[in-house]
């Protein structure tokens, strides 16, 4: 007798019902075709890496999660990001391209992540990068953001707002306190939404910071006004550091670019306590959130960074890009109730023929195809009522029954399964119908 094995999948992984995957899927072909809009090229590199040149940087809670194997003589990791591998294809392929080099990526990441509600091990990514030759011109810090405010205008999933700071602003100010190594101040800092500002107060003072710095932080941290009033703040603080005052100018820039790119000031909020990747962005930093549902925490995140593949190759490579984690983000807008699985909106039509008429319904849905009308055949046995709630089931819009009155006359029933209506049609009538039904 055969052992039954009990049907399950993997901790940590997301599986989705056909209805489900219809709206991720359009949730990710939506990110495609903005991300495509702005000139970006698409990138697929392989899940499997050499392991060597995958955690070629090393160490860190990263390469923990990482998912290895060897296969005969091949050490083999997943890729737990989008990044690693695209620095090392820039550098394998840095003579093939042109720059700066616009790529976006849409696919599968692995992490051995601890297993929790809305944490995922296998996810997806949905990644833009522009990497320079040398140089980049801070244009492209403005541009990330406004590809950031047509993406979720387009995802239609709330109002939002862009959270843009710059890492040589928050360098350069806490140099200018005598606070050479800001990573740990930076890092108590990035804390504030959790903590709560007395809290911060107490870890910036277990650091050994004096009152006088701790208090010179909480004012500069509580600067105010719209994103050009605290520019303004900033100027009027007179620090001649000279980091401080390139990422000042880089900030004024940016929001300057961004009213030319049509993106509202609604939309953007300077934020001084936004730090992101502290061992790895350099300058302009991204934060989106909703507004209404701040829970969900960041949405999509990026900066600036000043060399992509330095465990690659010696060519310096600035870059500049965001990710979406659209598997996570998925799953908490579903969990929110933010967006709600749809209708079948793939198939138009279900023809169901009576017996002996199966080549007739063959040679209409082949009619129907050439048009562009989408259906399939349900030829199976059984009785029509039970046939009408397959159609039903899948939430397809309408049905056709061929019989030999249809054959005869040239006209098949079209039956509409959300009203109940129905009506003898031609062909060309009954694309018509479609049609029009598509375009409304």
């Amino acid at each position: 007798m055969t052992n039954i094995v009990k049907p399950s999948i993997l901790a940590g992984f997301m599986e989705l019902l056909p209805q489900e995957q219809i709206q991720f899927n359009k949730m990710k072909d939506t990110i495609r075709r903005t991300y495509e809009s702005f000139g970006f090229l698409p990138l697929d590199t392989p899940v499997m890496e050499k392991a060597d040149v995958l955690l070629a940087k090393g160490g860190g809670e990263t390469e923990k999660q990482v998912y290895r194997f060897e296969k005969g003589k091949s050490d083999i990791a997943l890729r737990f990001d989008l990044t690693v591998p695209l620095a090392r294809y820039v550098a394998q392929h840095y003579s093939e391209l042109s720059f700066p080099f616009r790529r976006y990526h849409i696919a599968k990441v692995y992490r051995g992540e601890r297993n929790q509600r809305g944490r995922f091990r296998e996810f997806y990514q949905c990644d833009i990068d522009i990497i320079g030759d040398r140089k980049l011109a801070i244009i492209n810090d403005a541009e990330i953001p406004a590809i950031i405010y047509n993406v979720f205008k387009n995802l239609e999933i709330g109002d939002f707002t862009i959270r843009i700071n710059n890492r040589k602003l928050l360098k350069g100010f806490y140099g200018s306190l005598g606070i050479e190594d800001s990573t740990y101040v930076l890092r108590i800092i990035d804390k504030m939404e959790k903590i709560g500002l007395e809290n911060v107060k107490l870890e910036l003072k277990d650091l050994g910071l004096d009152d006088s710095s701790i208090e010179a932080i909480i004012k500069f941290l509580e600067i105010s006004g719209s994103n050009l009033e605290k520019i303004k703040a900033l100027k009027d603080l007179n620090i001649e550091n000279e980091t401080f005052l390139e990422g000042l100018d880089e900030i004024e820039k940016v929001f300057e670019y961004l009213k030319l790119f049509n993106v509202p000031e609604a939309n953007t909020e300077f934020d001084l306590t936004i730090a992101r990747g502290l061992d790895y962005y350099t300058g302009t930093v991204y934060e989106t959130k909703l507004n209404d549902h701040p829970e969900i925490g960041s949405i999509c995140s990026g900066g600036r960074y000043d060399n992509l593949a330095s465990h690659y190759t010696k060519q310096s490579l600035p870059g500049v890009g965001i990710s979406i984690g659209l598997t996570r983000l998925f799953y908490q807008l579903q969990e929110a109730g933010i967006i709600k699985t749809e209708k079948n909106i793939l198939t138009d039509l279900l023809i169901i023929p009576f017996e002996g008429f199966e080549p007739n319904a063959i040679e209409l849905l082949s009619a129907l195809r050439k048009e562009g009308v989408t259906g399939f055949i349900n030829a199976e046995a059984g009785k029509l009522g039970k046939k009408m709630k397959y159609a039903d089931d899948l939430n397809i819009k309408y049905t056709i029954l061929i019989g030999q009155d249809e054959v005869d006359e040239g006209k098949y029933m079209l039956r509409n399964m959300e009203t109940g209506d129905q009506e003898k049609l031609s062909v060309d009538e009954i694309i018509a119908c479609i049609k029009k039904e598509k375009m409304i």
